[in-house]
C-alpha cells in the first residue's frame, strides 16, 4: 500500500519517547504498510529491530553531522517495496484517517499534505489499549493547536519520476519543505491539502539537537544552507499553495479568492514565460482599472447619500 520513512534523531530522553510514539502509530495505519527508519543515530537500529521495521543506516551527512534528506530519499526510492511513499518527521503521530485519505486520491501525479496539530506529550502511549486513538483524539480536541500552513511535516507522493530528487537539504532544518511543495507544483503535480479530514499530531519538543542554532529553534547555519539551496524566497511555497483540498465527501479544486490570488502571483515562478504578461496585466489593473473602480465607488457613494 504505502512505504512510510523518516530520519529519527537519537533515541534519548523526551525525544526518544515521542519518536517511539510516532513509529508505533505508523505501523498501525495499515497491515501492509512498510516503515523504514533511516540513519544510524543512537538507538535507531535497536528501535527498528524492536518494532520489526526496515533500517537503512548509511545516510550521507553534512559537515555538521546532520543526515541529508536527499540521501534518504534516494535510498528509500531504491529499496521501498511500495510505489507510494510518505516522508514524515519523526515526531508525528498518524491516525487511521491518514490511510483513508490516501486511498481516496486517484491522481497519478500528486502530493498529499496537511497542517498538523501541536500538543505536549511527555509519556509513552499505550498502543495495546484498544481505544488509544479515541483517547488521543479527545486529548487533541481539548488542548491541540492547529499549526499555521507555513510548515509541512509529511508528504505522500509516488515513488517514480523526479519528485523525489532533492538538493542536499539537512533534515530537521527549515525551508526544504517549502521548496518541496514548489517542486511538486513545478512538476505539475496535484497538491492535495487534507487538513479538513486528516489529523496528524506533532509532539512538541525542544531543539537541543541542532548545533550552532540561533535562539531556541532550528535556525542557524544549516537552515541558512537549506535556504540557499532552495533558490530564495520566490520558491517558498506552503500548504496554502495546494491545487486541491479534500473534504469528507469530495476532492475539490482550490479556487477560493485566496487560492486564486496566490496562484496568480506564483504563475511567473512556475511558468517563466508568463512573467511579462502577468506584469503587464498587473500594471494595467493598477494604473487603469483601479482609478476607474475608485471613481465608480465614489460616484455610487454620492448617489446613495443624495437619495
Amino acid at each position: 500500500m504505502i512505504t512510510i520513512f523518516s530520519i529519527p534523531k537519537p533515541f534519548e530522553g523526551h525525544i526518544g519517547i515521542i519518536q517511539r510514539n510516532a513509529i508505533q502509530s505508523w505501523i498501525r495505519v495499515h497491515p501492509t504498510c512498510e516503515v523504514i527508519l533511516c540513519g544510524d543515530d543512537a538507538g535507531t537500529a535497536e528501535t527498528a529491530w524492536e518494532f520489526n521495521v526496515i533500517h537503512i543506516p548509511d545516510i550521507v551527512r553534512n559537515e555538521y553531522g546532520t543526515p541529508l534528506l536527499s540521501s534518504a530519499f534516494d535510498k528509500v526510492r531504491e529499496t521501498a517495496k511500495h510505489n507510494l511513499l510518505c516522508y514524515v518527521n519523526s515526531d508525528i503521530i498518524m491516525l487511521s484517517d491518514f490511510i483513508k485519505a490516501v486511498r481516496r486520491i486517484s491522481f497519478k501525479k500528486f502530493m498529499m499534505l496537511g497542517q498538523r496539530w501541536n500538543i505536549d506529550l511527555i509519556q509513552q502511549l499505550d498502543f495495546e489499549c484498544a481505544d488509544w486513538e479515541t483517547r488521543l483524539r479527545r486529548y487533541v480536541d481539548d488542548v491541540g493547536i492547529l499549526h499555521p500552513p507555513i510548515g509541512s511535516d509529511y508528504f505522500v507522493f509516488p515513488r517514480g519520476g523526479d519528485i523525489g530528487k532533492l538538493p542536499p537539504f539537512a533534515v530537521g532544518r527549515p525551508r526544504w519543505d517549502n521548496w518541496f511543495i514548489y517542486h511538486a507544483r513545478k512538476l505539475r503535480f496535484r497538491v492535495v491539502d487534507v487538513t479538513k479530514v486528516v489529523k496528524v499530531i506533532h509532539q512538541n519538543h525542544d531543539y537541543r539537537h541542532v548545533p550552532n542554532r540561533s535562539g531556541n529553534k532550528y535556525h542557524g547555519p544549516e537552515g541558512d544552507k537549506n535556504f540557499e539551496l532552495t533558490g530564495g524566497l520566490k520558491v517558498m511555497f506552503h500548504i496554502g499553495d495546494a491545487t486541491h483540498f479534500m473534504t469528507p465527501k469530495l476532492i475539490l479544486p482550490a479556487i477560493g479568492y485566496n487560492h486564486l490570488s496566490s496562484r496568480w502571483k506564483r504563475l511567473p515562478i512556475l511558468v517563466p514565460r508568463t512573467k511579462l504578461i502577468v506584469w503587464f496585466l498587473n500594471k494595467f489593473i493598477l494604473d487603469v482599472l483601479r482609478p476607474i473602480l475608485h471613481k465608480l465607488r465614489r460616484t455610487h457613494g454620492i448617489k446613495k447619500s443624495v437619495s
